[in-house]
């Protein structure tokens, strides 16, 4: 299994600052990478290496680990209570971008939970998800268009 351990130890001290920030509809702290991680290959920064997922496998053992899951659910339902709100609104363009690719990548990891990642997309992003990490995934729109539809 996939070691996770690194978004435990980078998350243990924003955390809460990170829920508040959303919760208050405005993000402002450093914390995109490791609190929406995306799959490896989209950013360029040494942050974005570092807390790049390598893949689905890697997704689905962030998604096993209860603190980490308990954190990202808790970060989706935030993101989600404002509804009026634009994903660039709350993020920012650049971290709105992450925050789609995120989405769609962990809505792939377990279809069996994946409602509240789609549920982001649906709101913030006309359903659209990235298409950069369907690329990275070799997953086409069509089948992730099938997930969507399934749920």
């Amino acid at each position: 299994m996939a070691d996770v351990q690194r978004f435990l130890q980078a998350q243990e001290k924003v955390y809460m600052q990170a829920l508040a920030e959303i919760r208050a509809g405005k993000k402002a702290g450093h914390w995109m990478w490791f609190m929406f991680p995306q799959i490896q290959g989209l950013g360029r920064s040494a942050m974005a290496q570092s807390y790049a997922i390598a893949d689905l496998e890697e997704a689905q053992a962030y998604l096993q680990n209860p603190i980490l899951a308990a954190r990202l659910e808790n970060l989706v339902a935030a993101v989600l209570t404002h509804s009026q709100l634009s994903a660039e609104n709350i993020f920012g363009a650049t971290d709105a971008l992450k925050l789609r690719s995120c989405m769609t990548l962990f809505s792939l990891a377990n279809p069996d939970i994946a409602m509240p990642f789609l549920a982001v997309l649906k709101q913030k992003f006309d359903a659209e998800p990235c298409q950069a990490t369907l690329a990275i995934l070799g997953i086409s729109p069509s089948l992730f268009s099938t997930l969507v539809h399934s749920q």
